[in-house]
């Protein structure tokens, strides 16, 4: 039997990786480029963001012209996310691995499916500073055309994302209307015959779609008749003052407009009562400067978040866990993790012997944050 078990860690880990997989749609989509050194909870993983860069007329001389310096932003992204699905085996239920693949199959697949489910929600969780916005909350988007669609690429135009390596991430709901469009199912419209025979969008429109369980609902503030202040704000402020006025409450994820200003908003600080003369910040600092005067302020109601986003717009690092050099050679051989390319994730898997069975956890060390908020939209539904 003790060669059974120990067999066995390689057919569970390798049943894990298809699983996981499967399972997990966000981190293939997003940009995992970083490099792979095993780290320990709560390092951090720095991501350089290179300034934009001017030319310059020549004027021919006896020296160059010296450049400008650059001073580049940084973004960080910490390994703060460090979870576990666990699940037990009898020494007669390990044997069931090898005789009922459907068997390995379920044991595994939910465990994997719970880890596949906090990694995708912690994605998700980035939203919040995402200030594109198309689309109408409370309304499932794609119901009779694709200008949700092609609404969100002019907002991705506007907000310079590069035009390539964009993904379009609809809840099912959305999905189920986007392929009822003929633009997205006739062949004589998509040039292949992907979205008829296989029910798939594929890539269409400059996006490729895919759509997830656990897209995220944002529940807007309840302010009703908020104001400005009427100190009057420069443009590229990041922060107003509110006028005595109103009802209700902005949060934290709200996306507002300003009335004479069409940019949407991302509240990155709320107020818990807008009648109360506060503050509230927001992203990116204002696009046009505000006169002394009050200006009514537009909380966007509770939405579904579908996401259109080129890949840079949020990072995602995935570790092997440091330690194992500490472990006997014995305790070595109960774990297994590897750095899988196809899905973006390490994936670690330990054994441990216990009272006439054997726990197995499957592990994951992550982090993850928006880079570049300019390179996202949300898609209202």
């Amino acid at each position: 039997m003790a060669n059974t078990i120990t067999d066995a860690l390689g057919v569970i880990f390798a049943q894990g990786l298809l699983a996981l997989r499967e399972n997990c749609v966000m981190p293939r989509l997003v940009n995992s480029d970083y490099s792979t050194d095993a780290q320990q909870p709560g390092d951090a993983v720095n991501i350089v963001i290179s300034p934009t860069r001017a030319v310059t007329a020549i004027t021919p001389a006896n020296v160059a012209a010296d450049p400008a310096n650059m001073t580049p932003t940084k973004k960080t992204i910490t390994l703060d996310q460090w979870y576990e699905a666990s699940f037990q085996l009898d020494d007669k239920e390990v044997q069931n691995l090898y005789s009922f693949p459907g068997y390995r199959s379920s044991v595994v697949s939910e465990a994997i499916r719970a880890l596949a489910n906090q990694i995708n929600t912690s994605i998700f969780g980035v939203h919040t500073g995402v200030y594109g916005y198309v689309g109408t909350a409370a309304t499932t988007p794609f119901a009779t055309d694709v200008s949700d669609a092609t609404g969100a690429r002019k907002i991705l135009n506007n907000q310079l994302a590069p035009m390539g390596s964009r993904s379009m991430v609809l809840d099912p709901d959305a999905e189920a209307n986007a392929l009822g469009l003929r633009a997205f199912q006739d062949a004589s419209f998509r040039g292949d015959s992907a979205g008829i025979m296989e029910g798939q969008i594929g890539r269409k429109l400059g996006f490729t779609f895919a759509s997830d369980q656990q897209v995220p609902s944002h529940t807007g503030g309840t302010a009703a008749s908020a104001t400005t202040d009427a100190t009057g704000y420069a443009a590229g402020l990041k922060t107003v003052t509110l006028a005595s006025a109103g009802t209700g409450t902005i949060l934290v994820g709200d996306i507002v407009t300003f009335a004479g200003d069409t940019q949407t908003y991302a509240i990155t600080s709320g107020d818990a009562d807008v009648s109360n003369a506060g503050t509230i910040s927001f992203e990116p600092g204002l696009a046009v400067a505000m006169s002394a005067a009050t200006k009514a302020i537009t909380v966007k109601a509770t939405h579904v978040v579908n996401l259109a986003f080129h890949r840079e717009a949020i990072g995602f690092a995935s570790r092997t866990l440091a330690g194992d050099a500490a472990m006997t050679d014995a305790e070595r051989q109960n774990v297994m993790q590897i750095a899988d390319p196809t899905s973006g994730l390490t994936l670690r898997l330990e054994r441990r012997r216990e009272y006439y069975r054997t726990r197995w956890a499957f592990s994951a060390l992550w982090g993850v944050t928006l880079i570049r908020p300019e390179y996202a939209c949300r898609v209202a539904g």
